[in-house]
């Protein structure tokens, strides 16, 4: 007789929950709000009621082919001039943007005038390219630019590496607050929270209601969200995720709640919030430079919190007996009960903290983009999942070097891709790594069969 093998069942299960991963992610991206049905340009611009427009002009001729782009509060778009040297770029909404001209695309030996920009333009400094611009009562702003003879700064492409280094390890901390949290609960419960974005949502729109409501301090709405997260994730394992899990539903039906909750919860956030978004206050600071390396005081704050942060899970994991029991569980839930360990409390526990970096990540996420959205974590969510698969599937420690990898990848890709395309090169970094090491760089090969 042949042996039997008795993975046949779990690899049914694994290939059922991929599945579903996969159709679960299909129906996000179906949900997500579609600018399809929207009337563009013919250079694929979304037409709104805000833009900036101008003309370009050299020694009193229109400059053909000059690209133009714009980004601010999270978003980007990009022109070029006609043949009369016209150009128009909508925004969404009537904020502070910088606007950038390709020096690449100007005639040879010329720059952008920065002696005739126009009135309430201010030029970044170490550039002629690149300015601030703001609206002034009405929602149109007209900048004719002038190009005129001189010489144009460059970047060297090693001080450009070491930038978004710098950019990406800012940006991969805050991501791997996040991230651990979501690999605590999937090596605790294996579950995949989808609502874990949301979760990092409301530490932003706690802080934001707090401060500019009901005009508290920021250290009070800072502590304000860090509480609200730990209340958040307490709630939501006590009124959902322990009477799921008592019921005994499987891992896929407990993913479904997941995005549905994830769902529920986000246009909630819009209900009360709208649609726009909002700054937190002393977003948007004046950069500060270390030689080629441009932050702000709240990035270096920033990166202190996250590294404390980090530190601290991972002192509580290593060196406290709920911290120990719960990588015990995480290895073997049933041995880590048959020993007397309290699953359910740990479980508690892993929530509440969970929920505390979420919020702490949501507040940073907040600053970095910059502005609080009523589905600002939702643009991290694949982020989350990329970092955790990456680092090992259940592993906390795996999530933080999936984190900065992730990070990184996303910052530095843009020195060779468009940056709207920046989120897509972690994914390819994930897929390439996961080719090499199935289970993750710190998982465990498992056998099967």
């Amino acid at each position: 007789m042949s042996p039997t093998i008795p993975a046949t069942r779990p690899v049914r299960r694994w290939a059922v929950a991929l599945l579903a991963s996969l159709l679960a992610l299909a129906f996000l991206w179906m949900q997500a709000p579609s600018s399809a049905s929207a009337e563009e340009t013919d250079d694929g611009q979304e037409i709104t009621d805000f833009y900036f427009a101008g003309v370009i002009t050299f020694d009193d001729q229109p400059v053909e082919g000059v690209v133009m782009t714009i980004e601010g509060k999270g978003f980007e778009g990009e022109t070029e001039t006609d043949a009369e040297g016209k150009w128009r770029l909508y925004v969404p909404e009537k904020e502070t943007y910088t606007l950038t001209v390709d020096e690449e695309t100007l005639p040879d030996g010329v720059i952008v005038d920065a002696a005739q920009l126009p009135e309430g333009t201010q030029p970044i400094s170490g550039t002629t390219a690149s300015f601030e611009v703001e609206f002034g009562l009405t929602g149109t702003k007209i900048m004719n630019l002038f190009l005129g003879e001189g010489e144009r700064i460059t970047t060297s492409f090693i001080d450009q590496l070491t930038s978004r280094l710098v950019g990406g390890l800012n940006f991969g901390l805050l991501l791997a607050l996040a991230s651990m949290g979501a690999a605590l609960i999937y090596g605790t419960t294996r579950l995949s929270n989808f609502s874990h974005a949301e979760m990092v949502t409301w530490g932003g729109l706690v802080a934001l209601v707090t401060t500019t409501m009901w005009h508290l301090p920021l250290w009070a709405g800072i502590a304000a969200a860090v509480i609200g997260g730990g209340l958040l994730g307490w709630g939501m394992d006590a009124g959902i995720w322990r009477p799921l899990r008592r019921r005994g539903l499987g891992t896929v039906q407990l993913m479904i709640v997941s995005i549905g909750l994830s769902l529920a919860l986000r246009y909630v956030f819009q209900y009360f919030i709208g649609g726009g978004t909002q700054q937190l206050p002393g977003a948007s600071p004046t950069p500060i430079q270390f030689g080629p390396i441009s932050l702000s005081y709240i990035d270096l704050i920033a990166m202190g919190v996250s590294i404390i942060a980090i530190l601290g899970v991972a002192f509580f994991l290593t060196r406290t007996r709920i911290g120990k029991a719960t990588r015990a569980i995480s290895d073997n839930p049933q041995l880590a009960a048959a020993s007397g360990i309290d699953v359910d409390r740990v479980i508690r526990v892993v929530w509440i903290l969970a929920g505390v970096l979420a919020a702490i990540s949501g507040i940073l996420w907040a600053y970095f983009r910059p502005g609080v959205k009523w589905d600002m974590g939702g643009q991290m969510l694949l982020l989350m999942f990329a970092a955790i698969t990456l680092g090992g599937l259940g592993t906390a420690f795996g999530a933080f070097i999936g984190s900065l990898i992730i990070g990184i990848a996303v910052e530095v890709s843009t020195l060779w891709i468009p940056s709207d395309l920046k989120y897509a090169s972690a994914l390819v970094v994930l897929i390439i790594i996961l080719l090499v090491r199935p289970q993750g760089l710190l998982g465990r090969r498992e056998r099967l069969g």
